[in-house]
């Protein structure tokens, strides 16, 4: 360990206590993500020159029932995933626990595959493009995992590998995950993952969508957004601290990795697809 270590600030992962109610900043996050979300979205669809035809896939109105679809995606599908991809058998042996969010442990894969449900439920119900309904979803996501990834660094958890680079930290979290090797600076993963997770892929969205004219092609933002993601996961998961004895922690390959490569494929299709479509005298 070097002399110079970054020591990982006392953050306390309560954000707010009223007696015994207590608010964390994981919730916060995520509640922060959604209402972000549903802001930028209500924003997209109220500019008509984004869509083709100057006629967006649906009302404003409509907006709030979008939110509660994605929530309920978000929330069963990334604890859902957690306990499928990370945790089954931890949670085959304490089913009760699955429940038990407030301990922790969400997977975004997980909380992707139940937004990608609920949206194809909301597209159906209300008789509106599904694709354009994960276009707006996926234009926005970025500024909800860039909170998430900021809220896993108050956490301490979810950090990097070993490694002597200067701004690299000692999380406290590891030692009970890692004891053999710990105390050890580590790589702020959780932040590489914000800033390229996050804001880098919104500003990539951000600049199809406003000067290359992307929404009016569905399917288009939703096949960068699985694209993008999957390839910043990927290189964000050098950094990052390999989930303990993961089964698909294969060679080089980690699990999260493992877990991009359908996002992947799923893009770059999704972006095929709709130049396909938007190609002069498509059908």
């Amino acid at each position: 360990m070097t002399i110079f270590a970054l020591h990982f600030p006392d953050f306390d992962p309560v954000a707010l206590s009223i007696g015994p109610f207590a608010v964390k900043w994981y919730g916060l996050s995520y509640l922060a993500g959604l209402v972000i979300g549903w802001l930028y979205i209500r924003r997209l669809l109220s500019q008509p020159h984004l869509w083709r035809n100057g006629t967006p896939p649906f009302s404003v109105a409509k907006v709030d029932d979008l939110l509660l679809y994605i929530t309920l995606g978000v929330v069963l599908g990334g604890r859902l995933g957690y306990v499928l991809l990370y945790e089954p058998a931890t949670y085959l042996a304490a089913p009760g626990d699955i429940l038990a969010v407030w301990k922790g442990g969400m997977s975004f894969h997980g909380a992707l595959a139940g937004c990608a449900l609920s949206v194809w439920l909301f597209g159906k119900r209300n008789g509106v493009s599904a694709l354009s309904a994960m276009d707006l979803g996926t234009a926005a996501v970025p500024l909800g995992i860039f909170f998430g990834r900021i809220a896993n660094f108050i956490n301490g958890e979810l950090f990097g590998r070993v490694s002597d680079v200067p701004w690299a930290m000692v999380f406290p979290h590891a030692r009970y995950l890692h004891p053999d090797v710990e105390p050890a600076t580590r790589h702020p993963s959780q932040l590489y993952e914000a800033a390229l997770e996050g804001l880098v892929l919104f500003a990539v969205i951000r600049l199809l969508t406003h000067s290359f004219g992307a929404l009016k092609s569905p399917g288009f933002v939703t096949g960068t957004f699985l694209t993008g993601y999957a390839l910043a996961r990927s290189f964000g998961e050098i950094f990052r601290e390999p989930h303990l004895a993961h089964a698909l922690n294969i060679g080089p390959l980690t699990a999260g990795q493992i877990y991009s490569l359908p996002m992947l494929a799923a893009g770059l299709y999704l972006i095929w697809r709709a130049r396909q479509e938007a190609a002069p005298g498509a059908q």
